[in-house]
């Protein structure tokens, strides 16, 4: 468990990281809506960084893709309180599987062998992806905020473009900022410290 200073710095990078996630996501869903779903991009490139951050982060950088999304899909979106609190998961699954492949099979971040980028691919492409795009379309669906004839349009589209962002963006920060990153202090090797 973290001291006291530990806790104030990752305390103090998960204000900075929502932040962060807050802008980038508001961007995206501005820039490259999906319609008539609010708050929901076809080009969601917000969760590249969000992935990248939980990976060098850990919990810290999950729970901030989960703020970034409350605040800038959500909040600034004018998506209902009672339905972004739920549907702000569908960023959280999204880091957290790979957060936790990535852990589990103790891949290297840095992805320098194949082992490591088909993990990448399979968890922080396919799996986590899908599930963040079913989880966020239902939720949309079931509180009446789109029919069910859209429901198809908003999880191809939200599940696409949060692919093709994720394969074009991931690779190119884990393998060329990672070793500067894990130079510094903030850097989380596990999920807490």
């Amino acid at each position: 468990m973290p001291d006291i200073e530990s806790f104030s710095r990752y305390l103090n990078i998960l204000l900075f990281l929502a932040l962060v996630n807050s802008l980038l996501s508001r961007f995206a869903v501005i820039n490259s809506p999906i319609s008539p779903a609010p708050g929901v991009s076809s080009m969601y490139f917000a969760v590249a960084f969000m992935i990248v951050f939980a990976l060098w982060y850990g919990i810290w950088g999950a729970f901030s893709a989960y703020l970034g999304c409350m605040i800038g899909a959500g909040i600034l979106a004018d998506v209902p309180f009672s339905l972004n609190v739920a549907w702000s998961l569908a960023d959280l699954w999204q880091v957290l599987i790979p957060l936790a492949a990535f852990a589990y099979f103790k891949v290297n971040i840095r992805m320098r062998t194949k082992r490591d980028m088909t993990i990448f691919v399979l968890f922080a492409c396919v799996l986590n992806n899908l599930v963040g795009a079913l989880w966020g379309s239902l939720m949309l669906v079931t509180n009446g905020v789109i029919q069910w004839t859209e429901f198809f349009v908003t999880f191809e589209g939200w599940f696409i473009g949060n692919l093709i962002a994720t394969l074009v963006i991931v690779p190119l920060l884990l393998r060329y900022i990672t070793p500067y990153v894990q130079q510094t202090r903030s850097y989380v090797q596990g999920y807490w410290i």
